[in-house]
């Protein structure tokens, strides 16, 4: 997959098509599942993100499901980690994520796909945070369209979804708690959402400005502070 290519709903059907008729000629019928998280998760369930630029997964399958891969992504053209279990080496993954996944559709009949229920997504995306991607818009993006398809999510939802993935509460930074308690009292959602995509779109730039400027540094560093270290030069 080159650098610039976009995954959308559509295309993300396609492909995971084209994965379950590769892997159903080399497993012989044998059955697998795989987990769609993170953005992904969100493209297929909401209307609010219209693409993504990875696809995380959580699979259990024979390893005939890793050749399977490799093949498309040879065939499509894409990158090599077109598909990746990346997400599993993240402070955002817990097994206990498998317990609360939701079918979602199945692909040439060998490949289940399963998504992640509502409020576990939304306690996933606390956990991570990335105030210069688009965790936090995801936030809000949830909250709405479950308002709008009469399924809200409470505080008791969320505080449910946080202990039964970690326990506690404890992977969650206090910028992110303070973030879902705006969220929650703020009288126009959809406004917010709007503002959060705009200040996510300026410090991602900030961010790809401080590495031009300073190649390497930002692997030393919590991006979070550098993000908003930068930004608060900028504004001086």
């Amino acid at each position: 997959m080159s650098a610039d290519t976009i995954i959308t709903k559509e295309n993300l059907h396609f492909y995971l098509k084209e994965l379950a008729k590769e892997y159903r000629k080399r497993s012989d019928g044998v059955r697998a599942e795989m987990i769609l998280i993170g953005g992904a998760s969100v493209l297929v369930n909401y209307d609010f993100r219209e693409m993504t630029t990875d696809i995380d997964v959580i699979y259990a399958a024979p390893s005939v499901m890793k050749d399977a891969i490799r093949a498309v992504g040879d065939r499509l053209g894409l990158r090599e980690d077109w598909l990746n279990t990346d997400f599993m080496r993240t402070d955002s993954y817990t097994s206990q994520l498998v317990l609360h996944s939701v079918y979602y559709r199945t692909y040439a009949n060998v490949l289940e796909i399963r998504t992640v229920r509502a409020e576990y997504l939304l306690a996933m995306k606390l956990v991570s945070g990335r105030r210069y991607k688009k965790d936090l818009s995801d936030i809000v993006g949830i909250l709405i369209e479950q308002e709008h398809a009469g399924r809200p999510l409470t505080c008791e939802m969320i505080d449910k979804a946080v202990v039964d993935l970690y326990g506690n509460w404890d992977r969650i930074d206090d910028f992110s708690k303070a973030f879902l308690d705006r969220v929650l009292a703020a009288p126009d959602m959809e406004t917010l959402f709007l503002e959060q995509c705009e200040e996510e779109a300026a410090e991602k730039e900030v961010l790809l400005e401080t590495e031009k400027n300073q190649p390497g540094s930002i692997r030393k560093y919590d991006v979070n502070a550098v993000v908003e270290a930068a930004l608060a030069k900028k504004k001086k």
